[in-house]
């Protein structure tokens, strides 16, 4: 089929160089903002308080853990779920292996990837929940976290889908939802993926050389 051969060969590269330099293009953008002189004399390490504040903020302040649990839970689940499905389920490793890396790894048995993925999907279904439900995350929430979640969720839903790789149809379909995710990755909140780290990095060397426990 013409279709599926252009969705698994042109599109796919487009996709991916969409996400690779855009994905770049914002992190680059981001680093040449550079910061602020500081007047001040340091009284600690810049470094110590960047990789501190990375690893404290892993858990809420226990001030805020009772309002933020839910939101917790949810949201390890998902992550960790999506990377253990990225990363260890053999149809991936196998696609990263022709297509991307060149190599792969041993891949998780079926059982794992069940729970994994079942686990990425209660998450993301608990976040979005949280979103519509929880009047200040309405408030603060545009068609930007919708759709992202949205994206989100049919490409894991049709990759549940195309888990018969026999079937063309379907498997198409997920490389397809997967092409516009990635295309819509790098322009919307979803770069937080990688931002997340240079924001609380960049507090973290604040506070660091203030003395200041982030």
């Amino acid at each position: 089929m013409i279709i599926v051969e252009i969705i698994e060969g042109p599109l796919w590269y487009l996709a991916a160089t969409v996400f690779v330099v855009g994905v770049l293009w914002r992190i680059i953008g981001i680093l040449r903002l550079g910061r602020r002189t500081d007047l001040s004399v340091p009284r600690a390490a810049a470094i110590p308080g960047a990789v501190k504040a990375l690893f404290r903020h892993l858990l809420p302040h226990h001030s805020f853990y009772n309002k933020t649990k839910l939101h917790l839970f949810a949201g390890y689940l998902f992550h960790i779920g999506l990377f253990v499905v990225l990363f260890f389920a053999a149809p991936h490793i196998a696609f990263l292996e022709e297509r991307v890396l060149g190599f792969g790894w041993e891949a998780m048995p079926r059982w794992a990837f069940i729970v994994s993925a079942q686990a990425a999907f209660a998450g993301l279904i608990l976040l979005w929940f949280r979103r519509i439900a929880d009047p200040t995350m309405r408030q603060i929430s545009d068609a930007d976290d919708h759709v992202g979640s949205w994206l989100t969720f049919i490409a894991m839903l049709t990759g549940c889908l195309a888990l018969q790789e026999s079937n063309v149809s379907l498997r198409a379909l997920h490389m397809l939802s997967v092409e516009i995710w990635l295309i819509y990755f790098p322009f919307s909140r979803l770069m937080h993926a990688f931002t997340f780290v240079l924001s609380r990095g960049y507090t973290g060397i604040i506070y660091g050389r203030r003395g200041v426990t982030p």
